[in-house]
């Protein structure tokens, strides 16, 4: 993964057919191996582009380092990449010695990786479609010699698409993400929906960072509203999240930021910088908990037995009231919630089935909170959409009522048998 083709490449294969990460153990244990080597991994969202998501990521990134902590950093808005830029690293290219990829190293204690580092020219638009994306993240985390780290930080681009979805599925075991907004209504709506996002895949909120909430006046220093405040707040309490810190505007730090220097990395007092600081302190104090008594990794545990023990939706498409053997032309869907620890129902439902369109019913289903599939038949096509949705998918199942087809499932006793629809 040294160019833009290379990547391009890879990825086409992808497009293709061939087998990606997830239909390959060999691969997927190969990003076991890298993950298992950092304590700490944590994805910073928003819903919205321009609420400056990327600075939080890159400053939070460059403050953990400052801390003595070992972080890497990644920057998967393949679209957009912007990390290169905010930290003085555009002319810079990783090194590799043909079996893995060098990070870009800023300072001593931080590691760099980002698409931007693999363009020929800074203009060139990366246009690809999902299947090369998570082709190119999967490089990433299988590829790319992060070593031992304590952080990884993930900086996604705006939205709850392919590339936040590719993460979560590759690194199962993410302590969670930072939602990033700011005060106005418009923001913190899109910010909702990527709260519920992380909910539907298990993953933890650690907490929203209200941005841009006013500015410091550059002569008095006095904080003034640009835009209605509050809205982050107001969203954190009615969603039972926290609430990080609410960071003002500051005419200094963008002017450091533009020249290509976290403002992190600077000597720059102000509201602003005293409330990222403030902001982060609980994200930092995870490591700091490692070194005095490992709690952060009690933490990680309770996270994944909460995964555990989560409710589980599972959909299965129906025809005349049973299992329809051919995926893509059922009738309806049962969506049952199940308790997988308690291995007992709590609520079902039934809903009407989208017009056939090709690729629709993954995305639909994953909008619908839907984590598992239990089907008679689907094609291969189908099979990788639900893969990348993060959706796992039972095929061969026998035509009988959802509801007991549900059971066994709970019971780890599903029978499987030939795929009927591989088309």
């Amino acid at each position: 993964m040294d160019s833009q083709s290379s990547c391009r490449g890879s990825a086409c294969a992808a497009e293709t057919g061939q087998q990606t990460a997830q239909r390959d153990p060999m691969e997927r244990e190969a990003i076991g191996r890298r993950m298992s080597q950092v304590e700490h991994k944590i994805l910073v969202l928003s819903g919205k582009g321009g609420v400056g998501k990327s600075t939080v990521a890159v400053n939070l990134a460059v403050s953990l380092a400052r801390k003595g902590m070992r972080v890497g950093l990644l920057d998967i808005d393949i679209h957009g990449p912007s990390v290169p830029r905010l930290l003085g690293l555009e002319n810079r290219t990783p090194q590799s010695d043909g079996e893995s990829l060098e990070p870009v190293l800023y300072g001593e204690r931080l590691k760099v990786m980002s698409i931007g580092f693999l363009l020929r020219n800074r203009e060139d638009a990366v246009i690809w479609r999902g299947p090369m994306k998570f082709s190119a993240i999967r490089q990433f985390l299988k590829d790319v010699e992060w070593g031992e780290l304590d952080y990884l930080i993930v900086d996604s681009p705006p939205g709850t698409g392919d590339e936040p979805l590719s993460v979560v599925q590759l690194i199962p075991d993410a302590d969670g993400a930072i939602v990033v907004t700011t005060p106005q209504e418009v923001a913190v709506a899109d910010v909702r929906r990527c709260v519920t996002f992380c909910r539907q895949l298990n993953l933890r909120v650690l907490g929203v960072i209200e941005n841009m909430s006013g500015l410091v006046c550059p002569r008095c220093g006095a904080a003034i509203e640009v835009f209605p405040s509050g809205g982050g707040k107001r969203m954190a309490a009615e969603m039972n999240i926290p609430l990080l810190g609410s960071i003002p505007l500051d005419p200094g730090i963008a002017a450091v930021s533009d020249a290509g220097t976290p403002f992190a990395q600077t000597d720059l007092d102000g509201p602003a910088a005293r409330a990222f600081e403030q902001a982060i302190a609980p994200i930092v104090a995870l490591g700091r908990q490692d070194e005095a008594s490992g709690a952060a990794s009690e933490i990680g545990n309770q996270s994944r037995e909460g995964k555990e023990m989560a409710t589980v939706r599972v959909a299965i498409p129906l025809a005349q009231g049973r299992l329809a053997m051919h995926f893509g032309h059922c009738e309806q869907f049962a969506l049952i919630d199940a308790d997988q620890q308690q291995k007992t129902f709590q609520a079902q439902q039934l809903i009407t089935a989208p017009d056939h369109q090709p690729g629709l019913l993954p995305r639909w289903l994953g909008e619908h909170g839907v984590s598992v599939v239990i089907a008679g038949g689907m094609g291969q096509r189908a099979l990788s959409l639900f893969e990348q949705q993060g959706i796992e998918v039972r095929i061969g199942a026998p035509s009988e009522e959802p509801e007991r087809l549900v059971a066994l499932y709970l019971q780890g006793s599903l029978p499987s048998g030939q795929n009927v629809c591989d088309h």
